[in-house]
């Protein structure tokens, strides 16, 4: 079986560790019949349970209306680059392979490629909620055999957050939208300048921040460089990757004018794994940090029982999109990506898993979820409920964004083209490597994980 290509990379000596402790921790799934085990990303912040409270109401639902039927959760507590890692070890064998697994909509075709999943479209068929779904998360879990690999739980958007008390002491505006990256620096340099012991703002960079990087970071730039209508990193028409042209290396500048500005966190905490956690639950409650640019889950971390509850956020951040480079049209940008539980191949008890995923995915329960998650709505029934537009905060914000948002071009080889990404972003990040050099090593990069099918930019 073909070796998937990951978005992080461990020794293999660590790589047999973390398969010996997931079987030991339960990780196969051909023990019982009649009990369906789930594995799924736990937060590396202790007193985050958003994920665990949720599948742990699942779990009573399903034991009540399936009796005699059991739920044994085996939860994989990493960043989400290892997560990635320790997961794909799983899935490799029938004595590891759980039920049901919680894949990030990036993985999912290079899981796909490497017959790691098994196709839904025959449960798929006989799920009458399905027809529930929007088309576009339905695309997510696409394989390029036109098969669905998995049922999304939800999506996401992006955009920038800001502390109204801090851009109040640096004589910004409480209603601020930069209209375009220049606007963007130079409220960081005012905060900067106005503002000690703060950090002006943060922007997801290289290897250890891993698709946050990609995604949040460099993405969010990337795409704002030309004029929304075309791809900058990948062409359907011909199916080849795009190299780095004028728009990569002008990403590439930014972020490099960030770090080399002292504009965002020092160089040692964002290369930080765990530096995500650090902004959610220290940075931004501690009117510590001006601006982030992050996505729309942040608030789960804020609720009520969460372990970090805020319940002033909303008044003390504010929300903006995140302009074009220039003010172009469309003149925002957004990326969405999102989550699916998805049955492995090798899993033992398929059926129930499938079960499982139809008692999660009730329009209750799925709204239920979109909400503690902080998520935005897949389901076009809940989308249209009043109670969840309104539930939270921010979610209409973030919900408006998918009108302006890009998806990621996942294909299989998109985990190696996103680890290029990073490699390039933390050279600059560093100062160890030029805009140019950076630029031209991710050419070389793509070129090694596309076969060479690639376009000159």
């Amino acid at each position: 079986m073909p070796v998937r290509p990951n978005a992080f990379s461990l020794p293999l000596v660590a790589l047999a560790l973390a398969a010996t402790t997931l079987t030991a921790c339960g990780g196969g799934s051909g023990s019982s019949p009649d009990t369906v085990k789930i594995s799924f990303k736990q937060s590396t912040d202790n007193s985050i349970k958003v994920m665990d409270t949720y599948l742990a109401g699942i779990k009573k639902d399903f034991e009540k209306k399936y009796p005699g039927k059991k739920v044994q959760l085996v939860p994989i507590k990493a960043p989400d680059s290892e997560y990635y890692t320790k997961l794909q070890q799983m899935l490799r064998s029938p004595k590891t392979a759980p039920d049901l697994v919680y894949e990030d909509t990036f993985l999912i075709n290079s899981d796909i490629t490497s017959g790691y999943l098994k196709p839904l479209d025959p449960y798929l068929a006989e799920w009458p909620d399905w027809n529930q779904f929007i088309d576009t998360a339905k695309s997510a879990a696409r394989g390029e055999d036109g098969k669905t690999y998995g049922v999304p739980d939800g999506t996401d958007t992006r955009g920038l957050w800001f502390d109204k008390g801090v851009f109040k002491k640096a004589g910004l505006p409480e209603d601020w939208q930069p209209k375009n990256w220049d606007d963007i620096l130079t409220a960081a340099r005012t905060i900067k300048e106005k503002v000690p012991g703060v950090t002006p703002m943060n922007v997801y960079t290289g290897k250890p921040a891993g698709e946050a990087a990609t995604m949040q970071g460099f993405e969010m730039l990337l795409y704002g460089t030309n004029d929304g209508t075309s791809d900058p990193l990948y062409d359907s028409t011909s199916k080849k990757w795009i190299t780095a042209g004028q728009g990569f290396k002008d990403a590439l500048s930014f972020v490099e004018t960030v770090y080399k500005e002292k504009l965002g966190p020092d160089v040692s905490d964002a290369l930080d794994p765990n530096f995500s956690t650090r902004v959610r639950g220290e940075l931004l409650p501690g009117g510590k940090l001006g601006i982030n640019l992050d996505g729309s889950w942040l608030p789960q971390d804020w609720l009520t029982g969460s372990g970090h509850e805020w319940p002033e956020w909303s008044q003390k951040l504010g929300l903006a999109y995140m302009p074009t480079q220039h003010g172009q049209a469309p003149g925002k940008v957004s990326m969405s990506g999102g989550w699916t539980w998805a049955i492995p191949a090798k899993a033992g008890n398929p059926d129930l898993a499938f079960d499982f995923i139809k008692t999660m995915q009730t329009k209750a329960n799925a709204q239920k979820w979109y909400i503690a998650n902080s998520g935005i709505a897949v389901r076009k029934d809940v989308a249209a409920d009043p109670a969840y537009v309104q539930a939270q905060p921010g979610i209409k914000f973030f919900t408006d964004l998918v009108a302006s948002t890009h998806y990621r071009p996942a294909y299989p080889a998109y985990p190696k083209v996103s680890t290029a990404i990073q490699e390039a972003m933390e050279g600059v990040t560093t100062g160890d490597t030029s805009v140019d050099k950076a630029a031209s090593g991710y050419d070389d990069e793509l070129k090694s994980a596309t076969d060479n099918q690639v376009i000159e930019k």
